[in-house]
């Protein structure tokens, strides 16, 4: 009998599109912005760091960013949220 135990997934403070510093490891001091986010592992892809080469058979090599511990950024400036549209209010019933 195996029960499925569900994790809570920790609410992180970096989002999609924040401007972060690499504080430790091969890349310190690299700045640049969030490209994707894999909460379950907590780490990141930044724009710039890590780069790793691929070879696609079609496209040749290429050169794509590495995830990096979600640890070993630093916040510099949070994502700029985009504006909503004011809600409409419903006609009052007369």
């Amino acid at each position: 009998m195996s029960l499925a135990v569900e994790t809570k997934r920790p609410k992180l403070k970096i989002k999609l599109g924040a401007s972060v510093e690499v504080i430790t490891g091969a890349d310190k001091g690299k700045k640049g912005s969030v490209l994707e986010i894999n909460s379950r592992t907590l780490q990141i892809k930044v724009q710039g760091v890590r780069v790793q080469t691929h070879y696609d058979r079609k496209d040749g090599i290429l050169k794509k960013e590495g995830f990096i511990d979600y640890s070993n950024v630093k916040l510099l400036e949070q994502a700029k949220e985009k504006a909503k549209p004011a809600k409409k209010k419903a006609a009052a019933k007369k």
